[in-house]
């Protein structure tokens, strides 16, 4: 190991009277700050965010101000404007494709669809508005992953599209776009859109996709402002009750001890899992699935595969985040995470040690089987 060559530089000492002045600025930036906030927090005869019954005791709790009720804790009056697709020129083309051809049915399906239904699901929340002035937050709809998926539009269209559609926002331009809202619902996050750093830098991304090491020069997610959402799970399989799909077996009635269900992609970890169920084949279930053709894999035919072992291993693909971490939960098969930089959902309130394992993925091979197999009671029934 070559030493490091440290260069001295000569800097002007720090004197006694730097330090006191040093604590003086401190001390007048804390007072003014504290001035200024409480003067801010006193409610004003047009404030919404505190009644008249409110007394300054109650604003106040040994000198720290409460949190204000609207928008926070149990009591949230957020309101929420959705556009609607016929309202800008290109909205509809990032729905639909150029030639409007493209279905909202056809885009819910598959592991993208929850650009569709969040987007349902904010038309009918309570919490939408139907005035821009007094919305809180701007749900921007978009299907452009299926629609680029489905060939309605490229890349190049999908950059040209979403740079027209901003420039006819107002609102977006008001705010720098902080507070509107976009769905990127795959590993490559905001990158489908190639200029997302010059105009979406500033607003709010639900992605699958927390991941900093993927292969292009800058993370799309931002942990301050983003927020990562779950895979998108077949309908059939998070119905309640007995019309689901496909049902749990009894962990003593599975044939295998785990199982891998995917394509290798010619990543290391799935190749290696891949070269494992050939040497375990007992233990260990990764069959060649077909995903196109006369053979291609039904949705109950994949899920039939998946309910048939006690732990399903979840490795990373083009990037750290994996669907069969969600689909895992449906067929009661315990999720085994092999995606070293992985962020999770709302990973900050859920305890996701309590339900699912991570194993290093730089150690997969016998010692995860033998791990695997020396957890106890794994032979009963249990729910997750």
């Amino acid at each position: 190991m070559r030493p490091h060559h440290h260069h001295h530089l000569s800097l002007p000492l720090c004197t006694r009277a730097h330090q006191i002045g040093a604590l003086v600025l401190v001390a007048v930036t804390f007072v003014l700050t504290r001035s200024l906030d409480r003067l801010s927090s006193f409610p004003s005869s047009t404030s919404s965010l505190y009644s008249s019954s409110h007394s300054s005791s109650d604003l106040f709790h040994a000198g720290a101000l409460n949190w204000p009720e609207r928008g926070y804790g149990s009591h949230i009056e957020l309101r929420i404007y959705v556009y609607d697709e016929s309202e800008i020129d290109g909205l509809r083309e990032l729905m639909r494709g150029r030639d409007g051809q493209i279905t909202p049915q056809a885009c819910i399906k598959g592991q993208w669809g929850t650009q569709v239904k969040i987007h349902r699901l904010l038309l009918k929340s309570k919490y939408r508005t139907m005035k821009k002035d007094e919305a809180d937050f701007f749900f921007v709809p978009s299907y452009v992953k299926c629609v680029r998926m489905m060939g309605g539009l490229n890349d190049k269209e999908i950059n040209q599209t979403y740079v027209k559609v901003l420039s006819q926002m107002p609102y977006f331009r008001r705010s720098g776009g902080r507070d509107h809202i976009f769905i990127f619902p795959s590993g490559a996050g905001a990158h489908l859109f190639r200029s997302w750093a010059t105009y979406l830098n500033r607003s709010i991304i639900l992605t699958p996709e927390g991941d900093r090491t993927d292969k292009k020069d800058s993370s799309a997610f931002n942990t301050w402002k983003d927020i990562i959402i779950p895979g998108n799970v077949e309908d059939g399989m998070t119905k309640l009750g007995g019309s689901r799909v496909v049902h749990p077996l009894p962990l003593n009635k599975r044939k295998y001890l785990a199982n891998f269900l995917g394509r290798a992609q010619s990543k290391t970890g799935r190749l290696q899992l891949i070269e494992l169920a050939k040497q375990y084949p007992d233990k260990l279930e990764s069959p060649e699935l077909k995903f196109s053709g006369p053979n291609k894999l039904g949705r109950t035919e994949y899920f039939d595969h998946l309910k048939n072992a006690k732990f399903c291993l979840a490795p990373r693909g083009e990037s750290s985040w994996t669907l069969r971490f969600y689909e895992s939960f449906f067929v009661e098969c315990v999720p085994v995470l092999l995606s070293d930089q992985v962020e999770l959902p709302f990973q900050n309130v859920i305890d996701y040690t309590e339900i699912s394992i991570k194993w290093p993925s730089t150690r997969i091979g016998t010692e995860l089987l033998d791990y695997l197999e020396s957890i106890p009671g794994m032979n009963d029934t249990i729910e997750l």
